[in-house]
């Protein structure tokens, strides 16, 4: 059984650097094909001042600087063989850019169960800020844990 006093515990910042060439092969391994996300000048003419993060590029932010405190292997230690990605969701304040600098912080919400314990749910929220200080965009992940 995971240790329910994760619940509320909340990372360190953990800081990562958004490059250009992440962005494109994220991109490309998505499928996407709208230009603004591998050509600097097409992304100028739609408005924006570097190419764009694609939708859900917060998840591999996230995987390029995993967190120490909370985190499911290391410090609840979770065999990522027993793991199940059950749901995520993201929430959009602004666009994140190549040449941002982003600081993660990630707090886990909730853990519960479900079928006497067959099953653990570990519910994990990350906010993403930029080298200003804003809100960029927030992701919300809940992970499956299959016991016995």
């Amino acid at each position: 059984m995971i240790d329910r006093a994760y619940i509320g515990v909340v990372s360190e910042p953990r800081v990562i650097d958004v490059e250009k060439g992440q962005l494109k092969f994220f991109a490309r391994a998505t499928g996407t094909r709208d230009p603004i996300y591998f050509d600097e000048a097409a992304a100028g003419r739609a408005g924006h001042r570097a190419l764009p993060a694609p939708p859900t590029f917060l998840f591999s932010l996230g995987l390029g600087a995993p967190a120490k405190r909370g985190d499911l292997f290391t410090d609840m230690c979770i065999d990522v063989a027993r793991i199940l990605h059950g749901e995520q969701s993201f929430r959009y304040h602004q666009p994140i850019y190549a040449g941002d600098r982003i600081t993660l912080v990630t707090q886990t919400v909730d853990i519960f169960e479900k079928k006497g314990g067959a099953l653990e749910f570990v519910v994990q929220e990350t906010r993403a800020t930029n080298q200003h200080g804003e809100l960029c965009a927030s992701m919300r992940i809940v992970t499956v844990v299959r016991n016995g």
